[in-house]
């Protein structure tokens, strides 16, 4: 059988990697960005001189020919699943018996005017980055740059530049940052955090156009307060969206997403999807139904695996985590906390914040029973297995809070806060309402 998965990023290849481990299939990965698999989220780091980009490849080169995993750099303009085809962009015909597609996000772009100039990008892929480092060497050569939305990856956009000394603006739409995903205890403490890195942040603010030079490049942005800044780079962050144009014509149904069921295959026999461009059919529990996160295109890429390997199995990811960096403030997240925006009479949150320092914690629990059901950790590593189990038994609000120093994986030496949450949690809870 020859397995052919388009796209070598950590679903893709941990599909293959997994494949080989329980089969003798013939494989072949297909990659227009780069020959080998790297670490995305290194990205960031490559910029700001903290490693090469030999340094974010986890697999020494030769390991793809050891393990029998072809790797092919082309870009599939076209799948036909009737013929088990692919049409790459050389005019090539590639055959498959089975398909794994696994094409990642693209960054969203909303038909803004002057989107398209020079100097105008997103940050998501290795040429984007190959880009950032054209468009923005240094201060000298980039005088100011504009980022459009308050996500992760506009925040990790901030913090290269200003590691270069470049200043930056950052326009969020919202009234706080990430206030959509975040408590308004949480996305406060980000906010202070962003001004005082010297980025300037302007909540509530809209990209209306973007200014062209005589040359054709991006010059300034004009938003809807009426400002026009003057930039040398606009970086386009405003999420991302599955990268599934090229199969629009193809008979395989796509939504937001290419549409799967819990095996994750497509309404096509034999053809699959992984990772940020899969869409769920049904979500799983209070999941969304696209997830553009590392950890659930890995688990993906194993679950369809078993699956090609003779072991038909669902995807099952359990209980929502996640983990993120807000400059230098180290984000996770265990089950449910919604935004006071999102969460109803059902979530109640217990929110506490050191006095001094950007640490911070959120516990979401239901009001009547006091059953646990998350965790926001702002500056506090938190053991992934403790949540977990907690999660899972269904533990108390108040036992949670107990035993939060089982949970703490903070090295050792590390301040401890857990009297301080355990002495605001009792005084809360023993205030009259």
């Amino acid at each position: 059988m020859h397995v052919a998965i388009i796209g070598n990023g950590i679903s893709g290849i941990t599909a293959a990697r997994h494949l080989r481990k329980l089969s003798d299939c013939s494989i072949t990965v297909i990659s227009s960005e780069t020959e080998y698999f790297f670490s995305r989220t290194a990205l960031m780091y490559i910029y700001m001189g903290h490693m090469a980009f030999e340094h974010t490849k986890p697999y020494e080169d030769h390991f793809w020919e050891k393990n029998r995993i072809g790797l092919l750099k082309a870009h599939v303009e076209q799948v036909i699943p009737e013929a088990k085809t692919l049409l790459l962009d050389s005019g090539e015909r590639l055959q498959y018996d089975a398909l794994i597609i696994a094409t990642g996000s693209r960054p969203n772009r909303f038909g803004w005017p002057g989107q398209d100039l020079d100097g105008v990008q997103g940050l998501y892929s290795y040429q984007d980055l190959q880009a950032l480092e054209r468009n923005a060497p240094n201060r000298h050569t980039c005088r100011r740059a504009v980022i459009v939305g308050g996500g992760l990856i506009g925040i990790e956009l901030a913090e290269m530049l200003r590691s270069r000394d470049i200043p930056v603006t950052f326009l969020v739409r919202e009234p706080s940052f990430w206030d959509g995903v975040l408590p308004s205890g949480e996305s406060e403490m980000i906010n202070e955090h962003i001004r005082e890195h010297h980025i300037d942040l302007r909540l509530a603010t809209n990209l209306k156009e973007i200014l062209p030079d005589a040359r054709g490049r991006a010059r300034a942005v004009v938003t809807d307060q009426g400002e026009t800044l003057e930039c040398d780079l606009v970086g386009l962050t405003a999420g991302v969206s599955p990268n599934i144009g090229f199969l629009r014509d193809s008979g395989i149904e796509v939504d937001k997403g290419v549409l799967v069921d819990r095996f994750l295959q497509t309404n096509m026999p034999g053809v699959y999807a992984i990772g940020d461009c899969a869409q769920q059919r049904t979500p799983v529990g209070k999941r969304r139904a696209v997830e553009a996160v590392w950890y659930t295109g890995r688990m993906m890429g194993e679950t369809v695996a078993q699956t090609l390997s003779g072991n038909p199995m669902e995807y099952r990811p359990g209980h929502w985590y996640n983990s993120a960096k807000f400059l230098d403030i180290e984000y996770q997240t265990y089950g449910w906390v919604n935004s006071n925006r999102s969460r109803g009479e059902e979530e109640a949150h217990f929110h506490w914040r050191h006095p001094g320092e950007k640490i911070c914690l959120t516990i979401a629990y239901q009001p009547k029973t006091r059953i646990f059901l998350g965790i926001n950790t702002f500056g506090i590593r938190m053991r992934h297995e403790v949540m977990d189990h907690w999660l899972t038994t269904g533990q108390t609000v108040d036992q949670v809070v107990s035993s939060l120093r089982q949970a703490n994986f903070d090295p050792e030496g590390f301040a401890r806060y857990e009297p301080l949450v355990r002495h605001a949690f009792n005084l809360e809870k023993n205030t009259p309402q």
